[in-house]
């Protein structure tokens, strides 16, 4: 037993690697020629969810955001975890109603914007019960 080795096997596994790190293997043992030019395909979790376990999925009802290219039916993809920030688009509760506008605060108070004329901005000073729900990372949306 002295002086003997021991050599595990070289693959542990995919968990280890991203989707992008992963090589492309054939049957036979050689690639083929074009195995060096193909793309991996695109892993959505992996390229939308940065921060899974405060992430989640919204269906925007409305049009109150259109001009910021969220549309009634559109998937959101929002983030728990990002900072409020100036100009974030936000899903917020206001009064127990849920809404997606733009978030606007200047010295004396803070304001929830929509992205459409017909709307009217509204202040959360105003307003008891205010309670953001996360930033909007992205926005879906079928061109069906």
């Amino acid at each position: 037993m002295e002086g003997e080795e021991f050599y595990g096997a070289a693959y542990k596994g995919t968990k280890q690697f991203t989707q992008k790190e992963v090589k492309t293997a054939n049957a036979t043992g050689f690639g083929a020629a074009a195995d060096d030019y193909m793309e991996r395909g695109i892993d959505l979790n992996e390229q939308l969810v940065h921060n899974k376990p405060a992430t989640y999925f919204f269906r925007m009802k409305g049009d109150a955001m259109q001009e910021a290219g969220i549309f009634d039916g559109d998937i959101l993809i929002v983030d728990r975890s990002l900072k409020l920030v100036n100009g974030k688009v936000i899903v917020a509760i206001l009064n127990g109603e849920l809404l997606v506008r733009r978030y606007h605060q200047n010295f004396s108070s803070a304001f929830l914007i929509p992205d459409n004329n017909r709307y009217k901005p509204i202040n959360i000073a105003e307003f008891s019960d205010f309670k953001m729900w996360g930033v909007v990372a992205y926005s879906i949306h079928s061109l069906l």
